[in-house]
């Protein structure tokens, strides 16, 4: 086992300076980098994503609060053999439309409303005068002429490339809105596009669906200043009386004040600049790594009855820090997957890659804190401990309502992404991210409610009443957490795991 674990342990740390390199090159806000990104067939069409973001309506009292879409240096380029079919004389020799489409106008893009399975306008339809041959056919919305939005890029003669005039499409209306760039020539088969797009919600660049985590990740920072403050007092008071054990459940208090502080500082930065601070977001997701990584090794610890069933952890020292400091390493890469890829996302199987690691170290966790907890109370049974037995049957009732609760939000969840994949209700998707955040501080606050300081802490603290069995928790670690895994995985009984 130790040779297997040793081999192992190169591959995270490799990953992990993978994903470094990567957030050092810089992640930009409410901007659509495009890089030679190839275009698509599609129907008789090609075309290319060129992102999606939920808007609000420009304010019409105020010019510093216009939402828009602008386009910047976005360039396209096609091949030589493609140019070389034309006169260097001969005028608009190629067409690229960008196409602005609010998700509710989406029937609207295609020839469905002419009966047609045409993307393009055909010789057949242009006859009819329902639209022009080579052009993307879109049904005009009778309430709003000029949407969806089309914005028009020609070739001319043998040139290789054509630039956008750069543009600034306003926002008037509220909605989930998608931006593809299409062509229906064959000829320009091979088209590559480089240039970025940046796109502004009233009240700032964070993307409509992040802003109200801003404003949620403030209040979160006041309420673990509050729980802290508290529990300071509390320690302060019994400082005589201290145990080990309330000096960790400082520690996460502390990271989760710090977590919440750098989160709510990045995203208001996000918002007022249009770029992401990557020094900030760094320190942001390495907190919140650090914090489930400590959270998970405190609830693992207090199942084992640390500083109340027995002194120390004995033998299973190593094991437990060699399983927080793996899924240290996995959970900083998954962050950092998932906080670069908001608005440029990575591949999902890139994301599934690093998802892995973290959720069998979930299961590994779940399974040993709830077999810890069970040998614990067993112990506190046989030993008719009856405090400090009703005070691990608070905990255990505790742990296992957070289990019922998270299934039930978990199905929520399912629910949600399966009858919105087209983001429509992306006003509404912060609040998942936001339950799990709010899930995690609850269970927070009831550790420091039952362990609370207190000037007689017999009523938790060890006492030798009985020899104490120093290595049980390690014996069947690997193999039960290996079989569990497929049972466990998906619980997500740790909330932070959860994020927009």
């Amino acid at each position: 086992m130790q040779r297997r674990r040793g081999l192992a342990a190169p591959a995270p740390a490799l990953a992990l300076a993978v994903l470094l390199a990567l957030a050092a090159r810089g992640a930009d806000a409410s901007v659509h980098e495009y890089s030679g990104g190839g275009f698509a067939p599609r129907a008789n069409s090609f075309f290319f994503h060129g992102g999606s973001e939920g808007l609000y309506a420009s304010d019409p009292t105020s010019n510093s609060s216009a939402s828009f879409i602008r386009f910047d240096s976005v360039t396209f380029r096609r091949t030589q053999e493609s140019a070389g079919r034309h006169e260097a004389m001969q005028q608009k020799t190629g067409l690229v439309e960008a196409i602005i489409v609010e998700i509710q106008d989406r029937s609207k893009i295609g020839g469905s409303y002419l009966h047609s399975d045409a993307i393009c306008c055909t010789p057949e339809l242009d006859k009819e005068k329902s639209c022009k041959v080579g052009e993307v056919i879109i049904q005009p919305n009778p309430d709003n002429p000029d949407w969806p939005k089309r914005v028009q890029t020609f070739f001319s003669g043998r040139d290789e490339e054509a630039s956008m005039v750069t543009r600034v499409v306003s926002i008037n209306k509220t909605g989930m809105y998608y931006l593809y760039f299409m062509f229906c020539d064959p000829q320009l088969k091979g088209l590559k596009i480089t240039g970025r797009t940046v796109w502004r919600n009233p009240q700032g660049y964070l993307p409509g669906k992040m802003a109200p985590m801003m404003t949620f990740y403030g209040f979160m920072s006041l309420a673990y200043l509050v729980l802290g403050l508290l529990w300071f007092l509390q320690f302060v008071r019994c400082w005589k009386d201290i145990l080990q054990l309330h000096y960790h459940i400082t520690a996460v208090i502390a990271l989760g004040m710090c977590e919440m502080a750098f989160w709510y500082f990045e995203y208001a930065n996000f918002n007022s600049t249009g770029n992401r601070p990557m020094a900030i977001t760094l320190w942001a997701v390495t907190f919140t790594a650090v914090k489930k990584t400590i959270s998970r090794l405190l609830l693992l610890v207090v199942s084992m009855g640390y500083g109340v069933v027995r002194p120390t952890l004995g033998g299973v020292t190593s094991k437990v820090g060699a399983l927080g400091v793996v899924y240290f390493i996995a959970s900083e890469g998954l962050e950092l997957v998932e906080n670069l890829g908001n608005i440029n996302d990575f591949s999902g199987k890139t994301r599934l890659f690093l998802v892995l690691p973290v959720a069998i170290l979930d299961a590994t966790f779940i399974i040993w804190i709830f077999s810890s907890l069970s040998r614990t109370l067993e112990k506190l049974q046989l030993r008719r401990s009856m405090a400090k037995l009703e005070l691990y049957r608070k905990f255990t009732n505790s742990l296992a309502l957070s289990v019922l609760i998270s299934i039930a939000w978990i199905g929520y969840e399912l629910y949600f992404n399966a009858t919105d994949p087209l983001s429509e209700l992306w006003r509404r998707a912060w609040i998942i991210p936001a339950f799990w955040n709010v899930l995690s501080y609850v269970l927070l606050a009831i550790i420091c409610i039952l362990w609370s300081p207190s000037r007689n802490p017999t009523g938790f603290a060890y006492s030798e009443d009985t020899a104490d069995e120093a290595d049980e928790e390690g014996l069947s670690l690997v193999g039960s957490a290996v079989k569990g895994t497929g049972d466990i995985v998906n619980m997500h009984v740790f909330p932070e795991d959860k994020r927009a």
